[in-house]
C-alpha cells in the first residue's frame, strides 16, 4: 500500500497541542492490518459500560491512545485523566492518587481529590500499573470494587465512579506469581485484557503510519511531502522496530529533513541488525 493511499480504518492520535515533536509518546496508531482490525473491534465490543481494562504492550505502541479511544467510545461524561505510576512520589503517594483532607499537609485548609477523585464520573488510565505500589493496589482494588474512596485524613468515604483502565508493558501474571502485584487486582483486571501487537507484528500498519507522519512533519516544517521509494517502502515493512511507533516517526521525521522529492532506502536511519 501506497503511504498516501487513504485509510479505511481510524486512525488515532493526541490533539494538535499535545502532538508536540518533544514528546517521547507513540503519537498515532491505525487499524490497517488484520490484527489491528480485530483488535478495533474488541475495542468496540468493551469500550462501552463500567468493565476495568488492561492494555499491554511493548513501549512506544500507542497504549495511551487505545485508552483515551475507549474513553471516547464508552459514553462516559467525565474526564480522561492519565497518570504514569512511576510518576508517583515515594512519601505522598496514597494522597496523590486518592486526594487528602483539609489540613493534612502543611496546614492546607482545603481538600484535594486525588488522581482517583479527578477522574469521578470518567476514566483513570494508569500507565505501567506494576509500579504502583503493592500498598496502594489494595486500595486501588478496594475502591474499584466499593466505588468509594477515603482521602487521607478524612473520616468519610466518598462515593466515586471510576472505570479503570490500565496498562502495562510486561506480563503481569508473572509478578503476581512473586508477589509482587496483586494476585486479585491482577484477576480483576483480566476479563478485559487487550493486547495491543508490536509494530513488527501488524506489517500492513507500517506504511499507513509512514505516509501519515510525513504529512505531519511536512505541513510542520512547511515542507512539500515527498514520496516514498519502493526499496524504501520495502525496507520500512522488513525492519523489526524494536521502538514501535516512535521510532518509525523518528526515523520518518529524520529522512524528511535529509531527502529530495523521494526518500530513498539510504535516507532512512535504521538500527543494524534489525
Amino acid at each position: 500500500m501506497s503511504p498516501h493511499h487513504p485509510l479505511n480504518q481510524p486512525i488515532l492520535t493526541f490533539a494538535d497541542a499535545e502532538r508536540s515533536p518533544l514528546s517521547i509518546r507513540a503519537k498515532a496508531l491505525v487499524f490497517v492490518d488484520p490484527r489491528s482490525q480485530q483488535l478495533h473491534d474488541q475495542v468496540e465490543r468493551l469500550a462501552p459500560g463500567y468493565q476495568p481494562l488492561l492494555i499491554r504492550g511493548e513501549t512506544g505502541t500507542g497504549k495511551e491512545l487505545l485508552a483515551r479511544h475507549i474513553h471516547r467510545s464508552s459514553g462516559r461524561p467525565g474526564l480522561f485523566v492519565a497518570l504514569n505510576c512511576a510518576s508517583l512520589s515515594a512519601q505522598h503517594a496514597e494522597a496523590e492518587l486518592f486526594g487528602h483532607a483539609p489540613g493534612v499537609y502543611n496546614g492546607s485548609s482545603s481538600s484535594r481529590a486525588g488522581w482517583f477523585g479527578s477522574a469521578h464520573g470518567g476514566t483513570l488510565y494508569l500507565d505501567e500499573i506494576g509500579d504502583l505500589p503493592l500498598a496502594l493496589q489494595h486500595k486501588l482494588l478496594r475502591a474499584l470494587e466499593t466505588r468509594e474512596v477515603l482521602r487521607v485524613g478524612a473520616r468519610e468515604a466518598s462515593a466515586v465512579d471510576v472505570r479503570l483502565v490500565a496498562a502495562t508493558s510486561f506480563d503481569l501474571s508473572r509478578a503476581a506469581a512473586v508477589g509482587k502485584f496483586d494476585q486479585r487486582l491482577f484477576h480483576y483486571l483480566t476479563d478485559g485484557r487487550l493486547e495491543l501487537p508490536p509494530l513488527r507484528e501488524r506489517p500492513g500498519d507500517i506504511l499507513p503510519m509512514a505516509g501519515y507522519f510525513l504529512g505531519v512533519h511536512a505541513q510542520r516544517l512547511s515542507l512539500p511531502p515527498p514520496s516514498l521509494s519502493l526499496a524504501a517502502q520495502q525496507l520500512l515493512e522488513g525492519y523489526s522496530w524494536p521502538g514501535n511507533t516512535r521510532e518509525l516517526e523518528s526515523v520518518i521525521h529524520f529522512a524528511l529533513l535529509v531527502c529530495g522529492k523521494v526518500i530513498e532506502a539510504e535516507h532512512l536511519e535504521l538500527l543494524p541488525g534489525n
